[in-house]
């Protein structure tokens, strides 16, 4: 039996990426889910290859009404909703700050911030009404450190992970969990869209992009989209109910210090500098 047997979960975009990956690895645990993404070729695609368990249906997140629809379509197909992963996003303006439209930052918040919002708001009465269910949002390292991220995106995602505290402080009374996964530097199409380039394109991208963020994480290999799959498999499972309130970061340990041989490497060179040996 799988992990995800008889849940329904609502995964937003859910057509690629870590979305793709999180509606694959669900779907092998034993859940039914509603694909939530504006990729239409690719999101239909995948749920004809996964099987009548798995729905999609096409979902701007920026609209609350299109928001509503997927977990609608979720509840009147299955029933029930036990999970929803936001999930949905794309770097979003960028640039020194003195280049930063107010149009630009208003359509960055509205897909990374107010979306998650929304799906938390149409999600909750669903879950009160069960007593129960994981609401899960992505956020990011940029979200707990500078440097590592748009200034936008960043402070949208530092947004993620506070509204994720305060949230789950109201929900828990009715035994609903809401966390957020904080990824590392994950090889998806996200480096290559917020360059401009078309998905197709981006997603070749995010292969060659592999070596170069290795280098970044002390475990020394790239982030892959299921790594970030199979933390939200935990969150959504049973396995993690005790958990709420939580920013969990899956970052091959860039947020936990300098590796310890540039450690060495400083040490070495203040010893040169002093003349010690």
């Amino acid at each position: 039996m799988g992990r995800l047997e008889g849940k329904v979960a609502v995964i937003t975009g859910g057509a690629s990426g870590i979305g793709e990956a999180t509606v694959r690895l669900f779907s092998s645990h034993g859940a039914q889910v509603v694909i939530a993404d504006v990729q239409d070729e690719r999101g239909r695609q995948l749920a004809e290859e996964l099987g009548p368990a798995v729905a999609y249906l096409p979902t701007d997140v920026r609209e609350e009404r299109a928001i509503a629809a997927a977990i609608d379509l979720a509840v009147t197909r299955w029933g029930r909703l036990d999970c929803l992963f936001n999930n949905a996003g794309a770097g979003g303006v960028t640039g020194g700050v003195e280049s930063i439209s107010a149009d630009g930052f208003d359509a960055t918040m509205a897909l990374l911030v107010r979306a998650v919002l929304l799906g938390m708001k149409h999600a909750a009465p669903v879950m009160r009404r069960q007593r129960s269910g994981s609401i899960i949002s992505t956020a990011s390292v940029a979200g707990l450190r500078g440097g590592w991220g748009p200034h936008v995106y960043s402070a949208a995602k530092a947004a993620v992970i506070q509204l994720t505290r305060s949230i789950a402080m109201e929900l828990a009374e009715s035994g609903i969990r809401v966390n957020c996964i904080c990824p590392g530097a994950i090889a998806t199409p996200i480096f290559g869209t917020s360059l401009g380039l078309s998905h197709e394109d981006a997603e070749a991208a995010a292969g060659l992009v592999k070596g170069t963020l290795a280098a970044v994480h002390p475990l020394g290999r790239a982030g892959l989209a299921e790594d970030i799959a199979h933390a939200a498999l935990w969150l959504g499972g049973d396995e993690s109910t005790f958990v709420t309130g939580q920013a969990i970061v899956v970052d091959g340990g860039i947020t936990a210090g300098r590796p310890w041989s540039e450690n060495k490497a400083m040490g070495a060179r203040i010893r040169d500098v002093l003349g010690v040996r």
